[in-house]
């Protein structure tokens, strides 16, 4: 899809993406949440809406959809101030006090049956993660003591328990008491391996929230390791593109390119970099983001949107998955700042138009999850779901909004 040379200038594209943004987040997204997604009868949220918006309150609750709900709503809150976010907010952070955290082994389960049991107690770093990440958030938001305190809790329960001590970084999952876990995945799509590109991904998200909102000088200097995992181990420097799956050792053991991912760490790198405040990694961090925001436009298929994987070597198959298309809005626009190079405004623009063309629910509310590469939705999946979550889609928008906001363009 070619974009209008008229409408190709610097001020019209940020307006329309501003537009773009106000229209999904309380016109689409939000909406769709705060309508269907409260459980009334057994507290907390539900844990599955189909594609066709029914809401099955007794499917199982997981870890990340319910840390995600707490995030977005705290985020909301603390962008426009209106009071409904911030008893959502709650709403979602007494439910995850209540049930997820283990009182004896320490950190959060995995998964819940609807009444709040744990259906698998395992261990998951990834999960631990967007836990501190939502809480520290949540802090912001609410100010609550508490949140904070768990949030610093848990940063130090993953580097006890979590942290490889003899080669770096951060091995993936644990059984309930920190034991070894013979399966490692996030799910199954994912290799069975030690150590994961994504579970290091949220990992540095998590901790830059955190020191945003507490500094602290072990958590920085966590961070900075972090940082120099991506930058040393993870982020291939001749292609850009990175390495997903390790051993222990960090032997690479996948040939997967995940464009999404890669468009997403191009950003959120750079945002790590820019909270330790050292000139010289938010230097070696700009150059390393403008690159791998370069190397994501090869995603692109021929509607506009971002396949977001695609193997070494092969083909992009066409199709796209609603998170994508999300990062790679962000991602674009972060590197357009970044660089004032337009190329990656209009490739901002050009997957905003292919979300409000294609992905965007009008009837239904939401995003579709998946689509062929006619732009068709697939069917068989949720709305709302274990994965499904008002995450990429809410935080795209806030930071076109927050940009907006602050800028004098």
């Amino acid at each position: 899809m070619e974009i209008d040379p008229v409408d190709s200038n610097k001020e019209s594209l940020l307006e329309n993406l501003c537009v773009f943004a106000r229209d999904q987040l309380y016109g689409n997204i939000l909406p769709f949440w705060c309508a269907l997604a409260p459980d009334d009868r057994k507290g907390g949220f539900a844990g599955r809406i189909t594609g066709e918006g029914v809401v099955l309150q007794d499917a199982p609750r997981g870890i990340i959809l319910n840390a995600r709900l707490l995030w977005t709503f705290s985020a909301v809150y603390s962008f426009n101030g209106n009071p409904l976010y911030l008893a959502l907010a709650r709403r979602a952070y007494d439910y995850m006090i209540a049930y997820f955290f283990d009182e004896i082994y320490g950190g959060c389960y995995w998964n819940l049956d609807s009444s709040g049991t744990p259906i698998e107690d395992k261990k998951q770093t990834y999960a631990q993660a967007f836990v501190i990440f939502a809480f520290s958030c949540y802090y912001k938001a609410s100010r609550e003591p508490g949140a904070l305190e768990k949030a610093f809790a848990l940063f130090e329960l993953i580097e006890e328990k979590c942290h490889d001590q003899e080669s770096d970084g951060y091995f993936e999952a644990f059984t309930r008491d920190w034991g070894v876990i013979a399966d490692n995945r996030l799910s199954g799509k994912d290799l069975n391996e030690k150590k994961s590109m994504n579970t290091h991904l949220h990992l540095l998200e998590a901790y830059s929230s955190l020191l945003r909102v507490c500094r602290r000088d072990r958590l920085e200097m966590k961070l900075r390791e972090l940082i120099g995992i991506f930058t040393g181990r993870i982020i291939d420097p001749s292609t850009f593109h990175q390495r997903l799956f390790f051993d222990e050792k960090w032997q690479c053991k996948s040939d997967l390119i995940s464009y999404g991912h890669d468009i997403e760490t191009s950003w959120l790198l750079y945002e790590a970099a820019m909270v330790t405040g050292d000139r010289e990694i938010i230097r070696s961090a700009a150059g390393i983001s403008a690159g791998m925001a370069e190397a994501a436009i090869e995603g692109i298929n021929e509607l506009g949107g971002l396949v977001h994987e695609r193997k070494s070597g092969t083909a992009c198959s066409g199709e796209t998955e609603w998170w994508a298309q999300a990062e790679a809005v962000t991602g674009f626009l972060h590197a357009w700042r970044l660089t004032a190079d337009m190329k990656f405004l209009l490739q901002a623009r050009r997957v905003s138009d292919f979300i409000t063309r294609y992905v965007a629910d009008p009837k239904g509310g939401e995003w579709f999850y998946r689509l062929d590469k006619n732009g068709r939705p697939l069917a068989g999946y949720d709305k709302a779901g274990f994965w499904k979550c008002p995450y990429h889609n809410v935080r795209m928008c806030l930071e076109i909004l927050k940009y907006h906001a602050t800028s004098s363009c």
